[in-house]
């Protein structure tokens, strides 16, 4: 079940509001947590007890961490320690078990070919967003252990925060420290509610219209062998990929916002018009923030981050973004992709560096676009060859072939184009500024006003139900970030 699907927005969601807003605030949490089970029990089945072990254990780990740390002796130091090496030896473990193994064992297994001594283990299950819940429990038992937030009390609130089904099978990554005091007490008004339904129809809107008829463009241009692309289809390609990619994460990033707004919880946002960067290190700080952050923060400067020598930087620089791409995903193409970004991170921090800041923006536009856009290659092909025969099509290197007319119609040039302006900040800036706008003149409420009011509603009314169309009649519905 996905946030664009017909059940979840006819059955699943009505249902879990409205017992939500009827139930004494005693159970409200308990509630979530059912629903939240629920929701990922129906699409993973059994797969749901993983899950159910990460809470459990990470909410025990929290507590004795805390327990023998408030001891205050060597021993019981030693004890807090033990227990948060066990606990991080733990959610790594889980994690590399479900996505790595079967990488590693089919790597091995290239490498000994016709040796006779080749391993066979079986296909593992991948959970849908272990990476996303994984990483959230190594936050909150840091962040426990460096005594930067108190340990949850309580079984049933730490589950819920753990489960919470905005954000469980494709982030944002929720720390827990930031929304401790709202699992806790929250409000919901008509205000918050209007605000997260608002927020919720703008990211279906991003996945359905958008990206959802784009992905199915680039599809059948990625489906195609490289030798029979022309250098204009591979870069309408990968351009139209960018624009995927983008509108369908941010698109999903909106929809957990604003359904966590409706149930009355502020979720920090995740994305910050990436492609309006003028450098690989502005795009990362607009791009998957609750990601890059969480980077940042637990490894990074763990490492040693700005601190050390040049040398150590430019290291813990790429030990941070080979791990980021392998976190993507189990293939040599998300390493590659996690190295290229690493690569121009460095050289970002060079004298190429400061001769960028003097270039002209439009320069520096293009330069970061063709970063990411090379990037993007890596990070959608299968396989790394396949990549760098697309790659040679675009370079122009490769035999031309005619670009293919026929895989283009009038809703893939609509939905090009929408994603090109909507990936600048002109129409946030048009929507938030209508909302202040009304904000203010409903202090003094007159006609004028309320239509006004009544013309903007209107608008996502709409925009809704044009989705719903579009979600009928159309099968393609993939979340690009599931499978992380």
């Amino acid at each position: 079940m996905v946030f664009s699907s017909i059940v979840f927005l006819f059955l699943f969601l009505p249902l879990v509001l409205s017992a939500y807003f009827l139930i004494s605030k005693k159970y409200k949490n308990l509630f979530l947590l059912s629903a939240s089970l629920v929701f990922y029990f129906w699409g993973e089945g059994k797969y749901v007890v993983v899950i159910i072990v990460y809470m459990v254990a990470n909410y025990f780990f929290g507590r004795y961490i805390e327990k023998y740390q408030s001891v205050n002796t060597p021993r019981g130091s030693r004890h807090a320690k033990s227990i948060f090496i066990l606990s991080i030896c733990f959610n790594l473990g889980l994690f590399i078990l479900f996505k790595y193994v079967d990488f590693f064992v089919n790597n091995y297994n290239d490498l000994i070919a016709g040796s006779g001594y080749a391993v066979s283990i079986g296909r593992i299950h991948l959970p849908i967003g272990i990476s996303f819940f994984t990483f959230q429990s190594l936050s909150y038992v840091i962040d426990v252990y460096r005594k930067d937030v108190k340990a949850s009390t309580s079984l049933i609130d730490y589950s819920m925060y753990k489960t919470f089904f905005p954000q469980l099978i494709a982030g944002p990554i929720v720390r827990y420290r930031d929304v401790s005091r709202q699992i806790v007490e929250r409000i919901t008004t008509i205000k918050t509610l209007s605000a997260g339904i608002k927020r919720f129809v703008i990211g279906l809107a991003k996945k359905v219209l958008i990206a959802n008829t784009l992905g199915s463009f680039v599809d059948q241009i990625f489906n195609m062998p490289p030798n029979l692309l022309s250098t204009s289809g591979a870069w309408l390609g990968i351009v139209c990929y960018a624009l995927q990619i983008y509108f369908d994460f941010s698109g999903y990033s909106d929809m957990a916002i604003g359904l966590a707004k409706m149930l009355g919880f502020d979720f920090l946002e995740n994305f910050n018009y990436p492609y309006i960067a003028r450098s690989i290190r502005e795009f990362w700080r607009r791009w998957h923030i609750s990601l890059s952050t969480w980077f940042r923060d637990y490894l990074y400067i763990p490492l040693g981050g700005n601190r050390k020598s040049v040398t150590r930087v430019y290291g813990n620089l790429l030990i941070v973004f080979l791990l980021c791409g392998l976190w993507h995903g189990a293939n040599w193409t998300f390493v590659l992709w996690g190295l290229w970004h690493g690569i121009f991170l460095i050289l970002e921090r060079t004298k190429f560096g400061k001769l960028l800041d003097l270039t002209f923006t439009p320069v520096r536009h293009l330069y970061t676009g063709m970063v990411i856009l090379i990037g993007w290659v890596l990070f959608r092909a299968e396989t790394v060859s396949y990549a760098m025969d697309y790659l040679k099509v675009m370079s122009g290197f490769a035999i031309n072939h005619s670009f293919p007319t026929m895989l283009v119609n009038s809703k893939i040039i609509i939905a090009l184009v929408l994603g090109l302006i909507g990936s600048t900040p002109f129409v946030g800036n048009l929507l938030n500024y209508h909302a202040h706008d009304m904000e203010d003149k409903n202090k003094s409420r007159t006609a004028l006003n309320i239509l006004a009011e009544s013309m903007i509603l209107t608008f996502y009314l709409l925009l809704f139900l044009t989705c719903v169309v579009f979600l009928s009649g159309d099968t393609y519905n993939p979340f690009i970030y599931f499978r992380f």
